[in-house]
């Protein structure tokens, strides 16, 4: 393993901000959970938020890894203390177990599994939230202290965990083992493939490819496209854990399913910034719908884990180019330089703002994973691979090659300047190669220079090779010439992003109608709070020459006076650098005579429906369902392609409900159907769609769908009794079926304020 230290730069400053996050921390509040799940009294309090449900003690076990990630490079020793603490604290509970569980929740779910008859849904198992999921941030978190910090009772402590699942799991039937990965189960076969590698115990591998979720992967072998309205972040581990099997065994499905996956989800289904997803799932391929709930920073997380496993085995700068944009765009841009906040997803809508975790109830997905993006940054910079050292990342850093004696000092202000020195501060007559990535972005071709002289020297798979005999002293430099270039959205042309070099340019739009603070417990308490209106930019100048640089030192930009009717200027910076500010990473560009038909209608109505959602439900998407408290039975979820909508229903004396929050103002439901929906069989029997809609138990409505606008979706209003309504915060909305009937589909819920009569 290379060690690399990062110096001077915006990357060393944020990785300050995420080592103080990690130092305000309370161990004892972190594994809190684990002590209640062992029946034992904790030392503190546990967290809140997320970290008091099912899902609890995933944060303990990013917090692991970001731990001891962090203190590989930057020796603090608090961070070492903490570290040692908690793996004992660990296995001391560990040997409260007779056969090694450990986990910040009941181990119930997973005595119902190892059975063979088990309940099982997308987001549920043996009645549980996401089981495997969690428990595999605690694996992987003392996995990495192992591997970061060589803690032999890190290792004991997995490897009794990895027995105990083992056990469970061997007696488990094929076809039983998937159906239990119906329910998101993380890195699970990554996971076991460590363990593989940890132990050498051929068991291990075996269990990893039993983790191998069929259904998803092996349409992926075969280059088939599948993923419009999956949940985007329980796939991409899968592939990572993919990705590791491809490495021990060469299996080529494996290598296949890998590269489908990446190619489609990095060329076809992602932002500007590197992110992907909308409310956490993937669309349809080649789309790219701007909104408040996209890309979740989980993902991209993952997506740059598995950018930098394919380059293990396909050296081609592509990969880096894909990882470098999503570094600077979406993961630096992720973490609050001042409370160290992260965020879970960052808006594309324009004129929203970045919402991020408190350090109290917060503890969502993209908060664990927050946790170890500044503590990752020097993981990639450079790659050794045989004799050969590679230059993927032009951060200011140093780095030692121990095999090979000899040190460089790379020294950058890039971007804010394009020129990169590289510089062995240590070592003597040591023959290696050096290759520098010459990025896609660049506006010229790159020159390198060895001691002052400029050289010849090859490219190949987008990297310049330099081969030589090293001595202290030298050093070798190059320029990265930089310039604007302009990216269009997939779904509209006009929308269109800025870019310098790598770097997304966000136009900063100030704090109208700001909230208080954004820095809260509630990743989604903004999700209708209200827009603000971003005028289109009105010209018939080329679109490189809409801006230009006023301030080169920071990479601020100005447009010229071409913003709607006013003629005013809008600011573009570098989206890392806007923080507790409204602002659009998108901006829509019309010709003059475009300008003359343009309506804010659309527009309009968005904010109107805004400002009248007291809360919203889209049916069959888990953070929703559960953040409105889905109680279901006999009920199914699905996915309509061609409207891009998830739905649930519920049959035969079945029900779902959701809890919705209410107002001191008549209210209305919203509820949205599929127009085609009509009599659907179940079993060889025909149900008609007919059912009852429930409010706090009481019926407002019974629906019977007949197919009446085949392929649209249509809403309907249902006016809810004040009496029903009157003092409540939450209301109890139900879609009960009656016998042999379903209740749905149902493709969102609303409550909405109305007019008082």
């Amino acid at each position: 393993m290379l060690d690399v230290t990062l110096t001077e730069g915006i990357f060393k400053k944020s990785e300050a901000t995420g080592l103080t996050f990690l130092l305000d921390l309370d161990i004892d509040r972190l594994i809190a959970p684990c002590y209640i799940a062992a029946g034992l009294k904790p030392k503190k309090p546990r967290y809140g938020g997320w970290e008091s449900m099912e899902i609890a003690g995933h944060s303990l076990g990013h917090y692991l890894s970001a731990a001891s990630i962090m203190y590989k490079t930057t020796k603090h020793p608090v961070l070492k203390e903490r570290i040692d603490y908690a793996i004992m604290e660990l296995s001391d509970l560990q040997a409260q177990s007779e056969d090694g569980y450990v986990s910040g929740f009941k181990r119930d779910c997973f005595d119902e599994v190892f059975t063979g008859e088990f309940r099982v849904a997308p987001f549920s198992l043996g009645g549980s939230w996401v089981p495997w999921y969690s428990i595999h941030k605690i694996y992987q978190g003392l996995i990495d202290v192992y591997h970061f910090t060589g803690l032999m009772l890190a290792k004991k402590v997995v490897y009794r965990l990895a027995n105990w699942a083992e056990r469970g799991l061997k007696k488990l039937s094929d076809a039983s083992f998937q159906r239990m990965l119906i329910c998101e189960f993380g890195g699970m076969n990554e996971v076991f493939a460590d363990m593989y590698l940890l132990t050498n115990e051929v068991r291990f591998l075996e269990l990893a490819e039993r983790f191998q979720h069929q259904i998803i992967l092996e349409p992926l072998s075969k280059g088939i496209d599948d993923l419009a309205g999956k949940h985007a972040n329980t796939q991409i581990p899968k592939l990572i854990g993919t990705a590791k099997l491809y490495q021990i065994t060469k299996k080529e499905r494996y290598k296949k399913s890998v590269m489908f996956f990446y190619r489609e989800v990095m060329d076809h289904r992602s932002y500007v910034i590197g992110g992907n997803s909308i409310g956490e799932h993937f669309g349809p391929s080649g789309t790219e719908p701007l909104g408040i709930l996209t890309t979740e920073t989980c993902n991209t997380y993952n997506m740059m884990k598995l950018s930098a496993m394919i380059f293990e085995w396909d050296q081609q700068s592509q990969y880096y180019d894909d990882y470098e944009r999503a570094l600077y765009n979406h993961i630096l841009a992720s973490q609050d330089p001042i409370s160290g906040g992260k965020t879970y997803f960052v808006a594309t809508e324009p004129g929203h703002f970045k919402v991020y975790c408190d350090k109290e109830d917060s503890f969502w997905c993209c908060t664990g994973t927050g946790m170890e993006n500044p503590a990752r940054y020097w993981t990639d910079i450079f790659k050794q691979i045989d004799d050969t050292l590679y230059v993927n990342l032009f951060i200011s850093a140093r780095v030692t090659l121990e095999e090979a004696a000899i040190q460089f000092q790379q020294t950058t202000a890039f971007p804010f300047d394009e020129t990169v020195r590289l510089s062995v501060s240590s070592g003597n007559g040591i023959k290696l190669t050096v290759k520098v990535r010459q990025p896609a972005w660049i506006s010229e071709p790159m020159t390198v220079a060895v001691n002052n002289q400029v050289v010849s020297s090859s490219i190949e798979a987008g990297y310049i090779t330099i081969k030589r005999t090293w001595y202290e002293g030298d050093e070798l430099t190059w320029r990265l010439p930089q310039s604007l270039h302009i990216y269009h959205n997939k779904d509209a042309k006009e929308k269109v992003a800025f870019m310098y070099g790598p770097l997304v340019l966000a136009a900063a739009l100030g704090k109208e109608q700001y909230p208080e603070t954004d820095i809260v417990g509630d990743h989604q308490i903004y999700n209708h709070h209200p827009l603000i209106h971003v005028p289109p930019l009105i010209t018939d100048e080329p679109l490189i020459d809409i801006l230009t640089c006023m301030d080169e030192e920071t990479l601020t930009f100005r447009s010229l006076p071409v913003v709607g009717e006013t003629g005013e200027c809008y600011t573009f910076k570098p989206f890392f650098m806007i923080h507790h500010e409204r602002y659009a990473l998108y901006v829509d560009v019309l010709s003059e005579e475009a300008a003359r038909t343009y309506t804010r209608e659309a527009e309009e109505l968005k904010q109107l429906l805004l400002l009248k959602t007291v809360d919203y439900v889209t049916p069959g998407e888990q953070q929703p369902e559960t953040d409105h408290h889905l109680v279901e039975v006999h009920s199914r979820m699905g996915y309509v392609p061609s409207v891009d909508r998830h739905w649930r229903d519920a049959y035969d004396h079945g029900y779902f409900s959701y809890r919705l929050k209410t107002a001191a103002t008549p209210l209305l439901l919203r509820v949205t159907y599929f127009g085609g929906d009509d009599n659907v069989y179940i079993n060889d029997v025909m149900y008609p769609r007919l059912f009852d809609i429930l409010v706090d138990g009481i019926s407002i409505q019974t629906v019977h769908l007949q197919s009446e606008a085949p392929g649209e979706l249509v809403e309907r209003d249902y006016v809810l009794p004040e009496q029903l309504t009157k003092g409540k915060q939450h209301l109890e909305v139900t879609f009960q079926s009656r016998k042999q009937t379903v209740a749905g589909g149902i493709y969102g819920v609303r409550l909405l304020k109305r007019e008082a009569e």
